[in-house]
């Protein structure tokens, strides 16, 4: 897997990443005004991640690495890539419980729904009343 490169979405791009979103995760879609991180291999993007930012905050979200590619520890490489993004600014993120030791693994902290910035919780409790499992996680910048 070492023939992926992993760098910021040039923006002139962000329809194929839309695409991508369209064929394996229709939830999520990629806007123009938020930073897109992706890992690219010989076949085209495989992977990619979004930073919404939210006043003085940054949200992780849409992070999506293609079927076939899963299991390869591509998502911890493309969350080790987007570092110079994640310690921009306080960076938060809504984890499915079953990518919560990934994100732990690249330095979030799980937090209680309560310890999050009101702009969030107001979002992350939109999220779970619509049946989403979510956990707020915290980026620690000491990791």
């Amino acid at each position: 897997m070492n023939s992926i490169s992993y760098q910021p979405l040039d923006i002139i791009r962000l329809p194929i990443v839309n695409k991508l979103y369209k064929d394996f995760y229709p939830a999520g879609k990629a806007k123009r005004d938020e930073v897109l991180w992706v890992g690219e291999s010989p076949q085209g993007i495989i992977c990619c991640v979004r930073f919404k930012s939210i006043g003085e905050l940054q949200l992780l979200t849409g992070m999506l690495v293609q079927p076939t590619f899963r299991g390869q520890k591509i998502a911890t490489h493309l969350l080790q890539h987007a570092i110079p993004q994640i310690e921009q600014k306080p960076c938060y993120c809504f984890a499915f419980k079953e990518l919560e030791t990934l994100y732990q693994q690249a330095g979030f902290t799980t937090l209680q729904p309560q310890q999050l910035p009101h702009d969030l919780l107001q979002r992350f409790e939109r999220y779970c009343n619509s049946g989403k499992k979510l956990i707020p996680m915290q980026y620690n910048t000491q990791s």
